[in-house]
């Protein structure tokens, strides 16, 4: 099979099968057209199923030349992989040469995080003579104080939350449930939202017993909690690019610097490796030396 046939192919199965975004689906496409074009220009007129581990070996010695990213490489050599992976289901090669392509080591990208004050002047542009301002402002407090991703956030429901043991019950990724301490703050904005705002919502069936609700009565979007923030963002003058995970960054981040257990943090995120929660150490060196001044047998 030849490279227009296989590319053509190849997008098929991504678009059928692997359900990706249109940004990803055009990302991969071009890898794999750069890898082509590179072959080409170096004379190997070969088929893809020519191409051997030497071939991409040089592909991205080719690539770090022009001086592309650690991480563009990664991206690249994913698209490369994959397109080799759907080659080898497709019996149009006997084995994968890319399988065996290293990644290059990728420095380590520092979340963004917001301080107390920020996340108080977020809070207070809320408009709460709208009864979408009660709303707005439950869900930034259960986003700070529970430290939920997203969807977590959209598929939180009423059952799931125990105010009186001042617990929420998350489903996370996986599938997984954990356990999370409610806070003060949030389970009192939570009460005030169901009982001045959401028990006057005309429910939609299937909605029942979801705790944030739109106007139209259903469960809110993920594309909503981000437009709400930067919204938010936008009206209290705060000059950082943030989103729904800020908030769960800043949670896990002011409690390790307030001397929380990593392993009660990881919990708490629902984080499967203790690596990483420990992301959320690089802020507060202080905090890390002074655990070691305390637990270290030679401090």
């Amino acid at each position: 099979m030849d490279w227009k046939p296989a590319i053509n192919g190849f997008k098929g199965y991504l678009r059928l099968e692997k359900s990706l975004s249109e940004n990803t689906l055009s990302a991969y496409f071009h890898d794999v057209e750069l890898l082509e074009s590179f072959l080409r220009e170096k004379g190997h007129l070969i088929t893809p199923a020519q191409v051997t581990f030497k071939h991409l070996q040089d592909f991205l010695a080719w690539i770090k030349g022009m001086e592309i990213g650690p991480r563009s490489q990664a991206r690249i050599i994913s698209g490369i992989r994959t397109f080799y992976k759907y080659l080898l289901q497709e019996d149009e090669v006997k084995q994968n040469p890319a399988e065996m392509l290293e990644m290059p080591r990728l420095p380590a990208k520092l979340p963004e995080v917001l301080t107390l004050q920020e996340i108080d002047d977020l809070i207070k542009v809320i408009d709460l003579s709208k009864p979408e301002g009660q709303r707005n402002k439950a869900i930034l407090e259960t986003l700070y104080c529970c430290g939920l991703r997203v969807s977590e956030l959209v598929g939180l429901k009423i059952s799931d939350i125990s105010f009186d043991e001042g617990y929420i019950r998350v489903i996370g990724k996986g599938n997984k449930q954990r356990l999370v301490p409610l806070g003060k703050s949030a389970s009192k904005y939570i009460t005030i939202y169901l009982d001045q705002v959401r028990f006057h919502v005309d429910v939609k069936k299937g909605s029942e017993d979801i705790l944030f609700l739109n106007r139209n009565g259903r469960k809110i979007t993920r594309v909503m909690i981000f437009y709400i923030i930067q919204q938010l963002a936008e009206k209290s003058g705060l000059n950082k690019a943030i989103s729904p995970h800020t908030f769960r960054h800043s949670f896990a981040t002011h409690l390790v610097e307030g001397g929380a257990d990593l392993r009660a943090v990881q919990e708490m995120l629902g984080h499967e490796s203790i690596t990483t929660t420990e992301i959320y150490t690089h802020l507060d060196r202080e905090y890390l030396r002074d655990a070691v001044m305390k637990y270290h047998p030679r401090r």
